[in-house]
């Protein structure tokens, strides 16, 4: 962004003082006027209030992240219509283009939507500095908004700064994004090597191969997402809560990873807000500022913006009486700051032993909530340790000092407490016994499954009635009673929450059966049932059902699944589950027909699309087996597999031309690295006598 003023520099006379009620927090920027005191020169007259204009990029700003969150919606409203109806795709839509989405390449290599996306916004920090979360971040959205509603109620949050809770963001990116390839790359081999020369320690898992794939389309849009019951509280928690206690950017600073990656970039962008010799240091910059920098000071000592949580909303820029400050490009912050052997200078809220101590109320908070009952993802649990790290170290200074003040409320004056402060106090102590209660549920959780882990029982020997070693069994009465101290108040546990109820209770369900108590444990999984109506529960009870060895059971089994399985098209497992059972006892009709009540809610099933073309082709019923293949193709025109039956059921049916022509599609999707539909195509070229063209195939096939 191209400034006329660019070649003009800062001198040192023109600076001055900074009067002193621009040390207070920096507010939230607002379209509302405001007065700000301007500095004094040297022997100068005091000058009138001057009010700090309305900031023009506020507005711009939040029309760009408005039209950001209508191009979301716009996405996820077109891929519920494409695979409720087959618009535009049959289902299929690009995969989520969000940040979070790269992960699946440090784990399996894959090549995603938001892997590009995230890319690209590295790499243009490196030219542009940290704008992606000023301009595209939805979370920052959400808490500009949080912040602006506050105002409108005469709440100015005020910032939380600490010196060692600013590298948690970092932390989480190389969890995220860095620690699955050092785990794959690196302890996976270490492990195998040791499991080599030391008795104890075993060998690990077989893993995966980690190759490159591309995969830009999905029709599972909302697999790696959470549901409404999850959002809801994750949007209170990161968007409101953490700007109420933390300030107007306090997820950012202390919860975001990807800001942990953009931060540090950012000292490396050449991209800056800058400052001409017009700049007389009168402070609006700051007071607008809502990444909670200290413009007017770094500008004055650096000539530029050198805060890493600068995120170039341009308000600063936009509210300058003198049009001094601008969006420019020249050296980056470690060249300015290593050419005047200077650093930022930091003022941090905590001294540096609080800094460790409450450091450590963060871990506990944050490893004992996250994941807790199945339902808080990692970046909620950042946002409620920050909120509870916060209240600890206030409920700390109501205690330690003399006078303290949290907003508008006096919670402690001349050392006297104030009822405020009685009631922050037990709403700190509260918090902090929730988080105690939730480290205990977890680790109760974690006992139980370690100690299911050691229960090596097969399910042919549980349910066969075979006598179990006493030193099974009492591993899965340990297991049990653990999980039952991990369950939910009202199934006689300590959870305050049941939703991962269900999971308990089939493992639960499990070690019963270990222990041969098989009507306890059917007990627990038609009352799971009844409760959770999921797929867990309902395959478990099926299959305990079915292994009874009682023939009303079996039948009962059997209508539990054909019932169930029409209604739930994403009900996979307990669908492999039914099939196996079910086809050797010659129910293929049966199978179909639970294959057509799923097709029936999605017509772009893949699973029955497939599982109805292989068991009507297997099965020489040809004209339904091409119908259903035709369908499939229709369906998923980019699908190799489906195409590759479709040639086998033309080639089948005699049909030679159709088939090499679905051979030729089968071929063209085919995974890289996959060369069967190859093979294939050749053959019936073979068969149809073309015999050059099927060795240049099979030639295109060799590695």
């Amino acid at each position: 962004m191209a400034n006329p003023r660019a070649g003009r520099t800062k001198t040192s006379s023109s600076r001055h003082c900074i009067h002193p009620s621009l040390t207070a927090s920096p507010a939230p920027s607002s379209t509302a006027a405001r007065t700000v005191t301007l500095p004094l020169a040297s022997g100068s007259q005091a000058r009138p209030q001057q009010q700090i204009r309305p900031s023009r990029s506020g507005k711009r700003r939040a029309i760009v992240l408005a039209a950001v969150q209508i191009l979301i919606a716009a996405h996820i409203i077109l891929w519920l219509l494409s695979r409720r109806f087959g618009w535009f795709s049959g289902g299929q839509t690009i995969t989520p283009v969000e940040p979070s989405e790269s992960m699946e390449f440090t784990k399996y290599g894959l090549v995603n939507a938001g892997l590009i996306f995230f890319t690209f916004a590295l790499l243009s920090t490196l030219v542009l500095g940290r704008w992606f979360c000023g301009w595209g971040c939805h979370i920052v959205m959400l808490q500009d908004l949080c912040g602006w509603f506050m105002k409108r109620c005469g709440v100015r949050p005020k910032p939380f700064r600490s010196r060692l809770l600013i590298y948690v963001p970092l932390l989480l990116a190389l969890y995220m994004f860095i620690w699955p390839l050092a785990y794959r790359w690196g302890v996976l081999p270490m492990q195998e090597w040791l499991a080599t020369k030391v008795d104890w320690i075993s060998a690990p898992g077989q893993v995966a191969p980690w190759g490159f794939h591309v995969e830009l389309t999905t029709r599972d849009f909302w697999k790696t997402f959470a549901g409404v019951a999850v959002a809801i509280p994750f949007l209170l928690v990161c968007g409101f809560a953490t700007v109420y206690f933390l300030g107007a950017k306090g997820f950012c600073t202390y919860g975001c990873p990807y800001g942990g990656f953009f931060a540090p970039l950012d000292k490396l962008a050449i991209g800056k807000i800058r400052v001409t010799d017009a700049c007389e240091g009168c402070g609006h910059c700051t007071a607008v500022c809502t990444s909670n920098v200290r413009v007017h000071e770094e500008v004055r000592e650096y000539g530029m913006v050198v805060d890493p949580g600068c995120m170039k909303c341009l308000d600063c820029v936009s509210v300058c009486p003198n049009e001094a400050l601008y969006f420019g490009f020249g050296p980056p912050t470690i060249a300015k700051g290593a050419a005047k052997n200077k650093t930022p200078v930091r003022k941090y809220d905590m001294t540096l032993g609080e800094e460790f101590v409450f450091a450590g109320v963060f871990a506990l908070t944050f490893f004992s909530t996250r994941g807790v009952y199945g339902a808080v993802p990692m970046l909620m649990a950042a946002g409620m340790a920050g909120c509870v790290t916060f209240l600890a170290w206030k409920t700390w200074r109501i205690l330690r000092d003399d006078n303290a003040a949290f907003h508008h409320f006096q919670l402690k004056l001349k050392g006297s407490m104030k009822p405020a402060g009685l009631v922050f106090a037990g709403a700190t102590a509260l918090a902090l016994l929730l988080t105690l209660h939730s480290g205990a549920v977890k680790a109760a959780g974690y006992i139980a499954g370690k100690e299911d882990d050691r229960v090596t029982v097969s399910p042919d020997d549980a349910f066969s009635g075979r006598a179990v070693d006493n030193e099974m069994q009492a591993r899965a009465r340990s297991g049990l009673a653990w999980y039952e101290r991990a369950s939910f108040l009202g199934s006689g546990g300590i959870g305050l929450l049941p939703a991962n109820q269900a999971a308990i209770d089939v493992r639960r369900a499990w070690l019963h059966c270990v222990l041969h108590e098989f009507d306890e444990a059917e007990t627990i999984l038609r009352d799971a049932h009844t409760r959770h109506q999921s797929e867990s529960t309902s395959a478990a009870l099926a299959m305990l059902l079915r292994n009874r060895h009682d023939q009303a059971k079996s039948s009962e089994a059997l209508k539990l699944y054909e019932e169930i399985l029409p209604q739930h098209p994403d009900y996979t497992y307990m669908l492999a589950e039914y099939e196996q059972w079910a086809l050797p006892q010659g129910r293929l009709e049966q199978v179909l027909s639970v294959h057509r009540g799923r097709l029936e809610r999605d017509p772009f099933n893949r699973v029955s699309l497939r599982a109805s073309t292989i068991l009507l082709l297997q099965n020489n019923r040809l004209d339904e087996g091409l119908a259903a293949a035709g369908r499939w193709c229709d369906a998923r025109p980019n699908d190799a597999e489906a195409h590759r039956w479709n040639a086998i059921g033309m080639a089948m049916a005699g049909r030679e031309g159709p088939a090499i022509a679905s051979a030729r599609l089968a071929v063209k999707y085919a995974p890289h690295g996959d060369y069967t539909n190859h093979e294939l195509l050749a053959q019936l070229l073979d068969a149809a006598g073309q015999m050059q063209e099927a060795a240049a195939i099979r030639a295109q096939a060799k590695p």
